[in-house]
C-alpha cells in the first residue's frame, strides 16, 4: 500500500503550485473545474511519483495555523544532501519565507529545517 496523494486547499492555487514548482521541481497536470460547484484543482507530480493536489472552492479561506493542532502538520520533502538543504533553506529565506527551525539536525537523527511556505503551509526540508 502506498499514498496515492495528499490534497491541499489553498486560497490561490496558481501561487501555491508555482511554489512547488520553484522550489521542489513539481510538474503541474491539467485544471480541474467542476462548473457546478467551483471547485478547482491541479494535480502536482514530482520526480518519484509522489503527488499532492492543490485544491480551491468559493469559500476557501485562510487557515489559523497552530502548530500544535490536530491534522496535517507539515509536508517534508527530501532534496538529498545537507548542502541541499541549507541551499534550498537560504533561497526560501532570501525569497520571503520563515525559516522557522534549523537547518539542523534533530534529536531523531535528521538534517532538516521548517519552513512556513506559501499561505503559511509548514514544509519541512530534509536529506
Amino acid at each position: 500500500m502506498k499514498i496515492n496523494h495528499i490534497g491541499i486547499f489553498a486560497c490561490d492555487i496558481d501561487a501555491a503550485c508555482e511554489f512547488f514548482i520553484k522550489y521542489f521541481n513539481a510538474q503541474k497536470g491539467e485544471l480541474y473545474h467542476n462548473t457546478r460547484t467551483g471547485f478547482r484543482s491541479y494535480f502536482l507530480s514530482f520526480d518519484d511519483g509522489t503527488r499532492l493536489e492543490i485544491m480551491n472552492k468559493p469559500d476557501t479561506a485562510p487557515q489559523q495555523r497552530n502548530a500544535s493542532a490536530a491534522g496535517l502538520a507539515h509536508v517534508s520533502f527530501s532534496v538529498g544532501s545537507k548542502q541541499a538543504v541549507d541551499a534550498l533553506a537560504a533561497q526560501l529565506n532570501a525569497d520571503g519565507f520563515e525559516v522557522t527551525d534549523g537547518p539542523r539536525t534533530t534529536g531523531d537523527g535528521y538534517y532538516e529545517c521548517a519552513v512556513r511556505g506559501i499561505e503559511g503551509m509548514m514544509i519541512e526540508v530534509t536529506t
